[in-house]
């Protein structure tokens, strides 16, 4: 049997999303590159290679993350006229995808004890809410609104209470997610 020889950029995407995975599960600090490397069939210091450092990875992950973040509301909103609503269903596909927003969270514990972390987790997070405002037009009122809205269903989908790996739900949970429509959806 012959396997196929990636590219360095198909190679590189490969330890990137091997990257999302473990840093979702382990965090920065309780991630090594040895943990990366195994996931993505490939050696350590190959990952060092491709990416210098263990931070440097880091933040190349926090930076793809962020602009699948902006690609899924740029797919959601309709050529003219994108509404709050738009955006919120571009965030339900992000839902499906189980280790891309608790990876997010990781960035921004990180951003306290790393200051080049912290620098990239503000810009893309910036880069976020002026992406909404751009898209719908929203006051920044209404679009810090949608994003707070947003952060708590990062943190409820990285504890498990929403999305395809929810677990049993308890009365707290069921009245917090409340304010989501009957598909379990939510709108702004």
């Amino acid at each position: 049997m012959t396997r196929t020889r990636l590219t360095a950029a198909e190679r590189s995407e490969q330890l990137v999303e091997a990257a999302i995975a473990a840093f979702a599960k382990g965090g920065y600090a309780g991630t090594a590159t040895d943990d990366i490397a195994r996931l993505a069939g490939v050696s350590q210091p190959y990952v060092i290679r491709l990416f210098g450092s263990k931070q440097a990875l880091f933040i190349t992950v926090i930076e793809h993350v962020s602009g699948r973040i902006q690609q899924a509301f740029r797919d959601a909103a309709p050529t003219e006229g994108a509404q709050l609503h738009d955006l919120a269903n571009g965030f339900d596909r992000l839902l499906e995808e189980r280790y891309l927003l608790p990876v997010l969270l990781h960035g921004f514990a990180a951003a306290n004890a790393d200051d080049e972390i912290g620098r990239t987790a503000r810009r893309c997070y910036g880069d976020i809410f002026y992406l909404v405002r751009e898209l719908t037009g929203v006051t920044a009122a209404e679009a810090s609104d949608f994003i707070a809205k947003g952060m708590l269903l990062t943190v409820l989908a990285s504890m498990r209470v929403i999305g395809p790996d929810q677990v049993e739900q308890s009365p707290w949970m069921t009245e917090m997610i409340g304010s989501f429509d009957h598909d379990g959806h939510y709108r702004p």
